[in-house]
């Protein structure tokens, strides 16, 4: 019972930030941490984002079906080849490229080394200040339909620095596509449809290892958690595009740096094991 409480909070606590650039990877690291029930793996924490992605699948289900559709005519129709949609099809599975051969590559580096505190403190300050300078000097002008193939590669690279626990996968997305002059509602709606194929296939790469490993949790708190990211997760996709569309990201940026002082003081201190 003790183990799917704990469950309900963690997939709440994924679902609240695996979508706000404050990354949901450093979340599920220190406050598991600090609440005294230790690290819950890095194969929980993918898992348990299949949840959140499937509140992006069914958020955007139109404009997925409608980007799939388009762009698997296009191979047999050339006439579609030029469509925003069909280039959105190629731009994910561009963009989606760096993050899993990199995942792949340093896995083993990133579940031991890179899920230190000291580490996950130090990111969250300066992923945060730079998406606070990407958010103030962005030109803000770009609509998600001038999105270009060197767009894509660029956000892709930059979501791939989010195999390091707290830099944020739609931080890094937000920080390059502010930078590269996007409006913060295109830059969000993209970062949302690029993490759909790196988070689901991280989530089912991990699932082998939910029972074996480091983990602390098996499988029915996991589903649990799952669960619960889900529905939270949903209801934080809605509220995030309706706040991006008139707001700035400084509040998130004031947090992160917030958090990462603080994570570092407690590591400092002790209260925490890095």
């Amino acid at each position: 019972m003790w183990e799917m409480l704990q469950a309900i909070v963690l997939g709440t606590i994924q679902g609240l930030t695996e979508f706000l650039p404050i990354s949901s990877s450093a979340h599920l690291r220190i406050y598991p941490e600090l609440f005294g029930w230790g690290d819950p793996g890095a194969a929980f924490t993918a898992v348990i984002q299949i949840g959140t992605e499937l509140a992006v699948l069914i958020y955007f289900r139109e404009d997925i079906l409608r980007i799939a559709s388009t762009w698997l005519r296009s191979l047999v129709r050339p006439e579609l080849r030029g469509h925003l949609d069909a280039r959105m099809g190629w731009f994910i599975i561009v963009g989606s490229l760096p993050i899993v051969v990199l995942g792949i590559t340093l896995k083993d580096v990133i579940e031991r080394d890179f899920r230190n505190l000291w580490i996950i403190g130090t990111t969250l300050i300066v992923g945060g200040l730079i998406l606070g300078i990407a958010d103030r000097l962005g030109a803000n002008q770009k609509k998600i339909k001038q999105i270009t193939l060197r767009d894509a590669v660029l956000m892709g690279v930059a979501q791939a620095m989010a195999l390091i626990p707290g830099v944020s996968r739609s931080g890094a997305t937000l920080s390059m596509g502010r930078a590269l002059g996007y409006e913060r509602e295109a830059a969000t709606r993209y970062a949302f449809l690029l993490a759909i194929p790196a988070v689901v296939g991280a989530g089912l790469f991990e699932l082998k290892e939910i029972p074996h490993g480091e983990n602390t949790y098996g499988w029915g708190p996991t589903a649990v958690a799952t669960v619960v990211s889900f529905v939270v997760g949903y209801a934080a996709i809605a509220w995030l595009l309706r706040y991006v569309s008139t707001r700035s990201y400084t509040p998130f940026v004031l947090y992160r740096v917030v958090l990462g002082v603080s994570t570092l003081v407690l590591v400092g201190t002790g209260v925490l094991i890095a």
